[in-house]
């Protein structure tokens, strides 16, 4: 196993398909939920993944720069959708972030989008590695320190088309949860939902006496992060912004 500070530092690389994680549990409607219990919901890091390929026939994502408008508690999320046109290929940039409420009633969102990758050390204790525009193997990971269980309520695990047509039924997506030990969780972006931008994945609730419930959410939401938010009562003000730079401050 590889240590979260060789990973962050980059002497390592992590996998997904490690031979010792032989054993998942898929979520599914049918079977929505899942709980993480004893020492693996209380020590070490829980590792969050997004991977996603395009789908034959699909473009990937442009490499050319561009700066698109997005919304931010004082925090970002993205405009207006394009509408796919017909057959014609399209680009689709996916985002994987987390809205968070901790035990003291603090709220927030760890994201690509102003460069809100979040600290372990210090609140809210849930770090994401970086962005990855163009469906990378290693996709993008997420980690959760649950030596500090106890300062989160819930977590809600989303993902976000940040750039390009919405078009989530173009791409293989899927969302790993691998805690320290006992199987890793796999949920599919599998639905078809031609108008969505977002998708609200999962939900990670803090079930007290060392136990971590795991619930597959799966809501595709034509909108952004604000819809989210809206749907889940997170409470949060949003604004305007823009992906590769922090948001502004006041009110």
């Amino acid at each position: 196993m590889v240590s979260i500070w060789e990973y962050l530092r980059g002497d390592k690389s992590y996998t997904f398909d490690d031979p010792g994680a032989q054993h998942k549990v898929t979520l599914t409607k049918s079977a929505p939920q899942h709980a993480i219990t004893g020492s693996a919901a209380t020590t070490g890091y829980l590792y969050v993944n997004l991977h996603w390929t395009m789908r034959s026939g699909a473009a990937r994502p442009s490499t050319r720069d561009t700066v698109k408008r997005f919304f931010s508690p004082r925090i970002l999320s993205p405009l207006e959708p394009d509408s796919p046109g017909g057959n014609e290929q399209v680009n689709v940039d996916l985002d994987l972030a987390c809205m968070y409420e901790l035990s003291d009633g603090t709220r927030g969102v760890v994201q690509p989008l102003g460069e809100l990758f979040g600290d372990l050390r210090e609140p809210p204790y849930i770090k994401l590695s970086g962005d990855d525009q163009y469906g990378a193997p290693s996709g993008e990971t997420m980690y959760v320190n649950l030596e500090k269980k106890d300062k989160f309520k819930r977590l809600l695990i989303f993902v976000y088309i940040y750039d390009g047509t919405p078009a989530f039924e173009q791409t293989h997506a899927v969302i790993t949860i691998v805690p320290q030990t006992g199987p890793r969780i796999e949920i599919k972006l599998d639905e078809r939902a031609r108008a969505a931008r977002s998708c609200a994945v999962v939900l990670i609730e803090n079930g007290g006496d060392n136990q971590l419930t795991v619930r597959r959410e799966v809501k595709y939401v034509n909108g952004f992060q604000a819809d989210i938010d809206r749907l889940y009562g997170f409470g949060m003000q949003w604004q305007r912004g823009y992906k590769g730079q922090r948001p502004g401050g006041g009110d």
